[in-house]
């Protein structure tokens, strides 16, 4: 029986979260330049929207772009861009035909103009899609989100429109970037690596955490079954104990 036989539908993660790593690892276990390995790293991309859209699954959101990914050497970025533009180019029609939205969040007007402009154009094409939400998380720091949030609301109580003692965790979620998403309930890393990489922080407080030694590159929709039929073996207690959830 293939895990996703093994999934009860009743219970899938409202928002899954993916921190797609390896793809500079697998160009070099296959001898190539970095940038293939972000190339076939697209690949992955694709089949795990259309398995989270085939399941039921409703959000989806993939860190693309780090602000500290910036850093990274220019022709890696500048390939990063280019490549950014063309799969938004591409997949419109997978995102079309699975009724699937398209939502960014991060610095995004730190993005070259091409690519700010494509991504802004495929968000508007597939603004009326309800099947799934597809988040790309780019240009985005969780920090630099927090940060954020802060001097909105510090600029709100400033002004009179917010006063401190009605700052609660809805009045900060309102001040997010995520604000239009539920708390995200399975956060996926590939790879192998065990750790957030300051990803949505703030988002990930209950998420359950699941790792795989798979590099992005390889990573397929059954992969990704499994992580969910693994999350629905957990027992999720949100602070509370076995007892009192049963």
């Amino acid at each position: 029986m293939s895990f996703k036989e093994k999934i009860d539908p009743s219970k899938l993660p409202q928002h899954i979260a993916i921190i797609m790593d390896g793809n500079g690892r697998w160009a070099k276990k296959q001898g190539l330049m970095r940038v293939r390995g972000h190339e076939k790293g697209t690949k992955a991309v694709r089949d795990v929207v259309e398995g989270c859209a085939e399941i039921g699954v409703q959000n989806l959101t993939l860190y693309a772009f780090s602000t500290e990914n910036w850093n990274r050497p220019k022709v890696e970025v500048d390939t990063l861009m280019k490549l950014l533009v063309s799969s938004l180019k591409k997949e419109i029609k997978t995102l079309q035909e699975n009724d699937i939205r398209l939502n960014a969040i991060g610095c995004l007007d730190n993005l070259p103009a091409k690519a700010n402009r494509e991504l802004q154009e495929v968000i508007n094409k597939t603004a009326a899609n309800s099947r799934m939400t597809l988040t790309l998380a780019l240009s985005y720091g969780s920090r630099e989100e927090l940060g954020h949030m802060v001097k909105e609301i510090s600029a709100k109580v400033a002004a009179g429109e917010i006063s401190t003692k009605d700052i609660d965790e809805s009045v900060i979620n309102k001040h997010l970037y995520t604000r239009n998403l539920p708390d995200v309930d399975l956060v996926i890393r590939t790879s192998g690596e065990q750790r957030i990489s300051n990803f949505l922080l703030w988002q990930i407080a209950y998420a359950e955490l699941y790792f795989s030694e798979i590099l992005w590159p390889d990573y397929r929709r059954e992969d990704l079954f499994e992580a969910i039929y693994n999350y629905q073996n957990r027992e999720r207690r949100f602070g509370k104990t076995s007892e009192q959830l049963s």
